[in-house]
């Protein structure tokens, strides 16, 4: 065996000794000198027209500085959902292409909608990271199967495997920003019970941090941040003394918000003069037919979003600030832009609780004004009404997941150093039509990195987007004269459906009362129609049917097809760990997400504590305030919590305190209808008290984590966290599908043993 079967080709000599040998040392690789850090800013759930600088009421002077410093673009499009944004936006493909034409949450089994990004579709972490960058991600990933994200992996698609070399988020599409589920490179992390932590103010910290520890070393090496905010996703959480202000500004409405919005876009250049505002969306009632007590409920949480929004753009400064003092600010450019438009998820009334009203819980007046002053605290999963989710959006119809310009067009501001962007251009606007998907391609194309042909072993395929490079000099605000370099685009979500070409859009809403043939096509010419109202479809019949064949073609070519296939949240891939109808966990685990839980809805279950030794605290603990379940252990008797989303609270006590030495309790679970169930508990054996749950939750959402051992804050009900236990627990097993014997002896199944 000879050094070139173990080794590398070597281009030096080596000889028997050093004196007859030639030394060779591989050349890093090095960023070209002077080259740019690069800040991707994300946004989630931000309508076209929130930002002061697109005409909102919402103060951010630090988000609106940048775009005086640069470019703000109104034709940007994105997805319509944030995880498929995401992914065009890192890699610069269509979302479909690179397998995420939905939430990472789901994988329906055709290749555009796997739920992860495409290792044949390298990130632009991996393509700077290989030529030198620095690559830190922090904040919201949300683009790895969920059921991927335990301790377990596999990480292939968790951040550090997609080109990023340190981060610092969450892992799903939202968290708790009092008590968030934190992810540090490949770890879970326990989750904060300070209470005066906040999440946006802790991104900014680690972001800062990541930054100063690579200038304190190599200050000559160029990085590229992905920052991904939390906000203004629900829930909407934020300083009390900033919602106060708000719910003066708010105290309007969302018609006359809507009018004033309007107004300024037409006076700053936004949208074109003689924009008008479309007809109230579907559901959407008039401010004035409110009563005094919806207008409140709306006027708070209206005020807890734009709140949030403030807060962060505050955070964004402090970043900027700290970015100036390691003289880094001068030589980054920034890419600011939201996932997607503003929320429909918060329902007509708006919500406190938003797991209560996907589990069909009645979302009444009543149970929303008793928790009003709890909003922007740690405890409710709030979201706004309808109403302010189209005053978010704009002049624009619909919503978030529509792809409707409501859905799809949102703010974009780009900065860079130096003068690529020309002094007379800063500040300008630009109206060409453009997508997520031709964001880093732009990037690429002005950091001079080209595409390889196969990045760690994979041959990748096409950039899809386009540079808006073009739109840069001065005079391209003007977009009659200096024409969309971007010609065609598709968009899929969930079934809805458009297409945009030379300046025309055909979209149709997916309407599941009539076959996919059935729905109604609506035809748009944007060069004249900016927000969509006059549609063409009638008198234009040729061209709407050249522009359906059109999407079904796009449509194929990248990946989209079949068109919104059934998604039903929570249900598992062959081979996943849901799939399996035993968990055996063992005290002090990592957090485990939901996708890779027990599924416990509508079927016979039994959890079952073993015990070395008695004492208090939490076995089992999995939600929170808004809906979960728990099994602890208070005074010495085991406690079964079913919080079915927020209320009613069930609650099973044992009729005897645990016994001195071993023990086993046992929680056993029954259907005892659609939506309802009982459960029994007996600790060795002799039953211990019953309860019937006459609601069940059948959609499942929880933002926390499962833990075995110890709970974490805010805590699902009957306890404090974190609450470990102080006894032994010596394992915890869930077996699913069980046998139901007479009374309330659930048995597992005997043929659950060996898994």
């Amino acid at each position: 065996m000879t050094v070139s079967d173990v080794h590398e080709p070597f281009p030096g000599v080596i000889g028997r000794t050093a004196a007859e040998s030639v030394p060779h040392w591989p050349t890093p690789m090095v960023a070209p000198a002077g080259s740019p850090n690069v800040a991707y800013v994300v946004l989630d759930d931000v309508g076209f027209s929130d930002l002061g600088c697109y005409g909102g009421e919402i103060d951010t002077p630090v988000m609106d500085a940048l775009a005086a410093r640069g470019l703000r673009f109104t034709g940007f499009h994105t997805t319509a959902l944030c995880s498929p944004t995401r992914a065009a936006l890192l890699t610069g493909r269509n979302h479909h292409s690179v397998g995420m034409g939905a939430l990472s949450n789901w994988d329906t089994g055709y290749p555009g909608f796997r739920g992860h990004v495409s290792k044949r579709a390298a990130t632009v972490a991996e393509l700077l990271r290989r030529r030198g960058w620095a690559t830190f991600a922090v904040g919201k990933w949300h683009l790895a199967p969920m059921a991927q994200t335990s301790a377990a992996g596999p990480y292939d698609y968790w951040p550090l495997q997609q080109g990023f070399e340190r981060y610092y988020g969450f892992m799903d599409g939202e968290t708790n920003h009092h008590h968030p589920a934190l992810t540090q490179d490949n770890s879970h992390l326990p989750v904060p019970d300070d209470p005066g932590y906040f999440l946006t103010e802790d991104l900014v910290e680690r972001a800062a941090g990541y930054v100063r520890d690579l200038t304190s070393v190599a200050p000559e090496k160029p990085f590229l941040l992905y920052l991904a905010f939390g906000a203004g996703h629900a829930p909407h959480q934020a300083p009390a003394d900033l919602i106060a202000k708000y719910e003066q500004v708010f105290a309007k409405g969302w018609d006359r918000t809507r009018a004033d919005r309007l107004e300024r876009q037409v006076r700053m250049g936004v949208v074109p003069g003689g924009t008008r505002l479309p007809d109230h969306n579907p559901g959407v009632v008039p401010w004035d037919a409110l009563s005094v007590d919806e207008q409140r409920l709306a006027v708070r949480l209206q005020a807890c979003f734009a709140a949030m929004l403030e807060h962060t753009d505050r955070q964004l400064g402090r970043l900027m600030e700290q970015l100036e003092r390691l003289g880094r600010l001068d030589d980054t450019a920034f890419v600011l832009l939201s996932d997607n438009g503003a929320s429909q998820e918060g329902t007509a009334l708006g919500c406190v609780n938003m797991p209560r009203t996907v589990n069909g819980a009645p979302n009444d007046l009543a149970y929303n004004l008793a928790h009003l002053d709890k909003l922007g605290g740690p405890l409710p999963n709030n979201n706004y009404p309808w109403g302010w989710a189209m005053a978010g959006n704009t002049p624009l119809r619909w919503y978030k997941q529509n792809v409707h310009g409501g859905g799809t067009r949102d703010p974009l501001i780009i900065t860079w150093p130096g003068d690529v962007i020309p002094a007379a251009s800063r500040g300008g606007l630009r109206h060409q039509f453009h997508h997520a998907n031709d964001v880093t391609p732009t990037v690429l194309d002005l950091l001079g990195v080209d595409l390889p042909a196969e990045v760690n072993g994979h041959p990748q395929i096409p950039l899809a987007g386009t540079s808006l490079r073009y739109t840069f000099a001065p005079g391209a605000a003007d977009a009659q004269t200096v024409p969309s370099a971007k010609r065609v685009q598709y968009f899929e979500m969930i079934g809805n459906r458009g297409i945009v070409a030379d300046g025309w859009k055909a979209v149709a809403r997916r309407d599941r009362a009539v076959t996919l043939e059935e729905d109604r096509w609506e035809l748009f010419h944007l060069a004249e129609d900016f927000n969509e109202l006059h549609d063409r479809a009638a008198e234009d019949p040729e061209r709407l049917a050249r522009m359906k064949e059109l999407f079904f073609a796009e449509a194929g070519r990248y990946g989209a097809l079949p068109v919104g296939p059934t998604i039903a949240w929570g249900v598992p891939q062959p081979g996943s760990l849901r799939e399996r109808r035993r968990f055996v966990y063992y005290p002090g685990a990592a957090p485990i997400p939901l996708d890779a839980s027990p599924d416990l809805r509508g079927r016979t279950w039994a959890m079952r504590a073993e015990l070395a030794s008695p004492g208090n605290g939490v076995l089992y603990a999995h939600g929170d305030w808004n809906g979960g379940i728990s099994l602890f252990v208070d005074g010495g008797h085991p406690t079964f919590v079913y919080n079915s989303a927020g209320d009613p609270v069930h609650v099973l006590r044992s009729s005897e305190p645990l016994p001195a030495g071993a023990s086993v309790v046992t929680v056993h679970g029954s259907p005892t209808g659609p939506t309802s169930a009982r459960l029994a508990m007996d600790i060795d054996g002799r039953p211990s008290g019953t309860v019937e749950v006459d609601r069940t939750m059948h959609f499942v959402a929880f933002v926390e984590r499962l833990t075995v051992g110890y709970g974490t804050a805010p805590g699902v009900g009957g306890y404090v966290p974190p609450a470990t236990f102080d006894g032994e627990l010596t394992r915890l097993v869930v077996d699913l599908d069980v046998e139901e014997a007479p009374g309330a002896d659930i048995r597992p199944d005997p043929s659950l043993a060996a898994q």
